[in-house]
């Protein structure tokens, strides 16, 4: 079985790990770049929307985008959640070469993601200026801040398939296609925004509302493209009766251990955002300018943040492959794999943002306090970011083999148990900085934590396919 070629069907751009004769990090690296790539365009995206609105309209605006932000990352993050569960089955149906049971995963995923953005998107369009007021949203942005998080909250009925859509192909080894769209939708988002913040192409003025809007947009657009291009390679995850039928007809089966994989990512990476949501609460009591510079930081450090991410994803895909496929002696290779590229390319971007630190945040703010806030937040965490990423391969690398529990309650704790309170703690002591020094403390801890659960446990373990 190890030995066959997946069918082009099944994966059209996808790689085959076990009889290629490259070495396994340069065969990983291929697979990354073009999933690093794609959340690097989805970083620069909200950059550039960051820098029309920062620039041409002011920090006030920048503020008001900045403070739902927590919110709508606590939704993304917990589908990827969820879509992380549906991703170890893929690779695990995708190593075994079973087209049948890969459809079904895909199906039930998809379904199930399409009703919770129905249920979501309503109860936000709702409820919107409460919650905002929950989180202590200034007052001098409240109102701007409401319009804008309704418009991302119709938006996600799009943006819940589309994200599950591209993690459901990634797990079969192709990490180029969603690359491909994302440059569609990024491209276009670019163009929209400042269209309608100055009203190019006859399009209405709609100033703090025209980065939700031209993202509402251009995911729409690239997500109908994406479903026409694997229509026209007839591709098993096209739209097709049997998907519809799976989507429909919800396989409960499969879905459970979907919910038992996912679920607890999805709570670990809920909690996460909560806790950035208590972050920004604590962030709030220093004014808009200190909200404006934990927005622009936010900017760069999804530069930095999803390559690590990326990493963790494609170890968590190659031992799923493994696992499936029954070549569990891979593993290892994985993770040193894994880690080696996350340190070497995480050491390249990070030296990037110490050096052009002040450049960079000057894309996003002009106002000279509210820059030095900014930088001040840039020093003190950006290198911790390596011990995130390293974090995140070994969690990656355990969740393939559908060990979670252990490796999520080590996420949890450090973010809970170490980060808010430290956070919180040093506040008292050394003000905003305080606030900031909770991450590099929070990212020690889980790496301390996972690592001693993958030495001592999960390597001493027998891992068979879940499907």
């Amino acid at each position: 079985m190890a030995e066959e070629s997946p069918s082009p069907a099944a994966a059209p751009r996808g790689f085959d790990i076990f009889t290629t004769s490259r070495p396994l990090w340069q065969t990983m690296l291929v697979f990354l770049v073009p999933l690093m790539l794609s959340n690097l365009l989805q970083s620069a995206s909200g950059t550039f929307n960051s820098i029309f609105l920062g620039r041409f309209i002011g920090v006030h605006a920048l503020a008001a985008v900045s403070s739902i932000f927590p919110v709508v990352f606590f939704l993304v993050s917990f589908m990827i959640g969820i879509s992380s569960g549906s991703t170890v089955l893929i690779g695990q149906a995708y190593g075994a070469r079973d087209e049948h049971k890969l459809k079904r995963i895909a199906g039930t995923t998809i379904g199930v993601g399409f009703y919770f953005s129905i249920l979501t998107c309503v109860l936000g369009v709702v409820f919107a200026r409460d919650l905002l007021e929950i989180i202590r949203t200034p007052s001098d942005i409240l109102t701007d801040a409401t319009a804008y998080s309704r418009i991302v909250w119709l938006s996600l009925p799009i943006l819940f398939p589309y994200l599950i859509y591209t993690t459901v192909i990634r797990g079969t080894g192709d990490s180029r296609t969603p690359f491909y769209f994302l440059i569609v939708s990024t491209a276009l988002s670019a163009v929209l925004t400042p269209a309608l913040i100055f009203g190019w192409l006859w399009l209405p003025k709609i100033g703090v509302l025209s980065a939700a809007v031209a993202n509402f947009a251009a995911s729409f657009i690239a997500f109908a493209g994406l479903l026409v291009y694997l229509q026209v390679l007839r591709s098993p995850l096209r739209v097709d009766r049997e998907l519809i039928a799976d989507m429909v007809n919800v396989d409960w089966g499969i879905f459970l251990k979907v919910v038992r994989i996912g679920i607890p990512t999805g709570i670990q990476v809920v909690m996460v955002s909560l806790s950035e949501i208590a972050v920004i609460t604590f962030v709030n009591r220093f004014g808009s300018h200190a909200t404006a510079a934990y927005g622009a930081v936010n900017q760069i450090v999804s530069y930095v943040q999803f390559p690590a991410i990326s990493i963790g994803i494609t170890a968590s895909i190659f031992g799923a492959q493994s696992i499936g496929a029954r070549r569990e002696d891979m593993l290892g290779a994985v993770v040193r794999s894994a880690v080696t590229l996350n340190y070497v390319i995480g050491s390249v971007l990070i030296g990037l943002v110490y050096v052009f630190s002040n450049d960079v945040l000057g894309w996003f703010i002009t106002d000279a306090p509210t820059l030095a806030v900014a930088h001040e937040l840039v020093m003190i965490t950006m290198w911790s970011y390596l011990l995130f990423g390293n974090s995140a391969v070994l969690s990656g690398i355990m969740r393939a083999s559908g060990d979670v529990i252990v490796p999520t309650l080590n996420g949890i704790g450090a973010i809970w148990l170490v980060e808010v309170p430290a956070a919180y703690i040093l506040m008292q002591h050394f003000g905003l900085a305080g606030v900031w020094m909770g991450y590099p403390i929070a990212f020690a801890a889980a790496l301390t934590a996972q690592f001693t659960y993958y030495t001592l446990v999960w390597k001493k373990k027998t891992h068979e396919r879940l499907v």
